[in-house]
């Protein structure tokens, strides 16, 4: 099975660029209800998630940090504690579930290492329980 068929495009996800600001990721957020969300350069690569977390953590350690300061702060300068790893469109499927695993979302990437997407985890277990739902009937 090719890996495109549980891909979530670019175009249909909220994610943000480095340069974003820490108010602008908390509210897209906040809006989306997402704890994590997909981070990307300015030529369009993958360099990460950022989660609510990571963005508590800064507060935490920012003591005179307010959230009206937070428009001031660069997402860039905020430290990620986990690593999300990324699948080429072309991976296969052993190597998806192994990352499906311990993320919520994997990351998908071109031959160029372009962001092209997501594969959501729950995807691929909506997808298992039907399999195994139809074969349970049979």
């Amino acid at each position: 099975m090719n890996i495109a068929f549980f891909l979530t495009p670019k175009r249909e996800i909220i994610y943000a660029t480095i340069d974003s600001t820490m108010r602008q990721v908390l509210e897209k957020m906040e809006y989306h209800t997402y704890t994590s969300i997909p981070l990307i350069d300015n030529d369009g690569k993958y360099v990460g998630a950022i989660t609510e977390g990571d963005l508590l953590w800064k507060i935490k350690n920012t003591p005179d940090l307010t959230i009206k300061d937070t428009d001031k702060v660069p997402i860039k300068e905020i430290h990620r504690h986990t690593q999300s790893e990324t699948v080429s469109i072309n991976a296969n499927i052993v190597d998806l579930i192994t990352l499906a695993k311990s993320q919520n979302f994997v990351p998908v990437v071109d031959d160029d290492g372009i962001f092209i997407g997501i594969i959501k985890r729950s995807d691929i277990i909506n997808y298992c329980t039907k399999v195994l739902l139809n074969e349970k009937k049979l």
